[in-house]
């Protein structure tokens, strides 16, 4: 175990530049690193920083004709527009950074117990093509990552992200060495659902007891089931109930009660845990970025 009880992963290329009326709130990478220094969440020694990875550690899980076209902005516009972020060299850059990001935590995670990325979870990125603002799949380029370089062999993918980790479902459909859970609103995106090793569609407008019943219903038990060498958890906060996407109606108490139930489900197992924020839109920022922190406030508690 390291000197303080988790590691956090940010670098300031997180956030790239997009038009202004764009949806998807890239501030919040930056917001959040800076909020959890003022609030003393973590110190500045618990930050790490990632380098870019390789392509051909990209190439592990998707194609090299697609990851050669995005990083060199030759994809064609249909495939541009579906995943809903216009191409620039600094968000490719981006991109890549976030992944090594990703990989950083996990590796973190196995000498520390618990690591969090302050970004990631881009779990609707399939071999061949992103969609819903994810370019490329970094949890699932993460566990092919660290299973390639002998670091681990069995990982267990905890999605609780509002939309099905489709992405990360398909990938590793065939792949009894990652377990994929995914727990999500069922009436969302994306219209077609991929199978997951294990799915829990969720109903419109579930609440934070409703929500935390059925997860802690399944938790403990898909743990000592798969006993995963590394557990990674998507922890999207997009299940809340002021969501621009959502469609659940968690609180931010709900949020925090649920970091918790994982970490310290993990931790209580002896299961190192890596971490990434996942999805969450809103128009106040101020107030999505403290719900994104409340997964760091959880790790802090718990570890």
């Amino acid at each position: 175990m390291g000197k303080y009880g988790f590691a956090i992963v940010y670098h300031p290329d997180y956030v790239a530049p997009l038009p202004d009326a764009h949806r998807f709130p890239m501030p919040k990478f930056k917001i959040l690193r800076d909020l959890l220094l003022k609030d003393e969440v973590i110190k500045p020694e618990q930050i790490y920083q990632p380098e870019l990875p390789d392509l051909e550690l990209i190439e592990l899980v998707h194609t090299s004709e697609y990851v050669q076209a995005y990083c060199n902005g030759t994809l064609e516009h249909k495939a541009q527009r579906r995943i809903g972020l216009p191409w620039s060299q600094a968000l490719a850059h981006r991109t890549r950074i976030a992944i090594g990001g990703t990989i950083l935590a996990a590796k973190l995670a196995l000498e520390y117990g618990c690591a969090c990325n302050t970004a990631g979870g881009t779990h609707h990125a399939f071999p061949s093509y992103g969609s819903g603002f994810c370019i490329f799949n970094d949890l699932a380029i993460a566990s092919r990552v660290l299973q390639h370089q002998g670091l681990v062999n069995k990982i267990l993918i905890v999605d609780l992200d509002v939309h099905q980790g489709d992405g990360t479902a398909f990938i590793f459909q065939d792949d009894d060495s990652v377990f994929t859970f995914s727990m999500h609103c069922e009436a969302n995106f994306p219209g077609r659902k991929q199978k997951s090793d294990f799915d829990v569609p969720l109903p419109i407008g579930l609440d934070d007891d409703g929500y935390l019943q059925i997860l802690a219903s399944h938790l403990s038990d898909l743990l000592t089931q798969v006993n995963p060498d590394l557990v990674l958890f998507d922890a999207g906060v997009d299940t809340h109930v002021s969501d621009r996407l959502g469609k659940l109606s968690l609180t931010d108490w709900g949020i925090y009660r649920r970091e918790r139930m994982v970490l310290s489900t993990c931790k209580a197992g002896g299961y190192a845990v890596a971490s990434v924020i996942g999805g969450g839109y809103g128009k106040d920022m101020s107030a999505l970025v403290y719900r994104h922190s409340l997964l760091h406030r959880a790790a802090k508690e718990v570890y």
